[in-house]
């Protein structure tokens, strides 16, 4: 299983310096990690958006060691915020925060991510835009919904991801969608123990199917994080069968992977949105899209030879 030996490789400070190192890294990197500043992924943003498409833009960085760290991923937000404002591109880009990224693992991390995001909520609001809370490995989930509902006190359209190869997320589906809340559902991208996660993909198809129905026959909005031709199938027919307008839920595809298919889903007239991370700490992030779909590897591979 090539899943469980990139992600072990993207714990490894070995792996990091020789991956980065590699000649052939950086234009696979950026091809899928369209800059390291804000300067650089505003054109990325405007050319997206003429499209037709929406963004969600995400500071990639999850190693924070000081609460001084956790404020600048903040202030990189609210800069972020503050030039889509500038450009009157608040409402058709979101932003994707990592609360490790603000500070959650640090002692009393709870409450210093709590403290940091919660301004960048406020921003994004100011702006006519929202803020969804990306989940990550299983032992952080807790926390993390419980930052999401005290957000939603006084931000409704704050939203969240929900994984569907752990066992909870069928559970926490339907708590979400009962609650109106924004929900991104993805398969997952973490390594997790048997205890708590599916092992193999086709359970977690199957998850992501049973989880999905739950969220489209609810009263959230529905954003379905996948490229896989089937799941987005199995979408649209199951939104068909509840009613819902194509304004009423969204994909969600990363920037880089099936462009093709990111303009044919708006030319359709549904909403998509292209999952878009800049930063200079892509390392971790790049390896867990492998992880997530070792396929990923062909798309990578073949970016280095074509520009389609």
């Amino acid at each position: 299983m090539l899943g469980p030996v990139i992600l072990a490789a993207s714990r490894s400070d070995r792996m990091r310096r020789l991956i980065s190192a590699a000649p052939v890294t950086k234009p696979v990197v950026d091809r899928f990690i369209p800059g390291e500043s804000v300067d650089q992924v505003v054109p990325i943003i405007q050319d997206l958006t003429a499209k037709g498409l929406e963004v969600t833009m995400d500071v990639v960085g999850e190693d924070i060691t000081t609460p001084e760290q956790a404020t600048l991923a903040r202030d990189a937000y609210l800069e972020l915020i503050d030039r889509l404002k500038r450009l009157e591109l608040g409402e058709r880009a979101e932003m994707s925060v990592k609360l490790s990224l603000f500070g959650q693992a640090l002692p009393g991390g709870h409450e210093i991510a709590l403290a940091n995001v919660r301004p960048v909520v406020e921003a994004a609001a100011a702006i006519g835009t929202t803020v969804t809370l990306d989940a990550e490995d299983h032992t952080t989930l807790d926390s993390m919904f419980a930052i999401h509902e005290e957000l939603r006190k006084d931000f409704p359209e704050t939203g969240c991801v929900i994984q569907a190869y752990l066992f909870r997320t069928e559970a926490d589906a339907r708590r979400l969608a009962d609650s109106g809340s924004r929900v991104r559902l993805v398969k997952g991208a973490y390594k997790e123990p048997a205890e708590v996660a599916y092992q193999q993909k086709a359970e977690t198809d199957k998850a992501y199917v049973r989880i999905l129905r739950i969220l489209m026959e609810g009263e959230g909005y529905p954003m379905i994080g996948s490229h896989d031709p089937r799941l987005i199938s199995i979408a649209q027919e199951l939104a068909r069968r509840a009613g819902r307008k194509p304004d009423e839920y969204e994909f969600q595809m990363l920037y880089g992977i099936r462009s093709d298919e990111h303009l044919r889903l708006a030319a359709e007239g549904h909403r998509m949105r292209v999952y878009t991370a800049y930063g200079t700490d892509w390392y971790g992030y790049f390896m867990r899209r492998l992880a997530e779909k070792p396929a990923n590897l062909l798309f990578f591979g073949r970016s280095i030879l074509t520009k389609s």
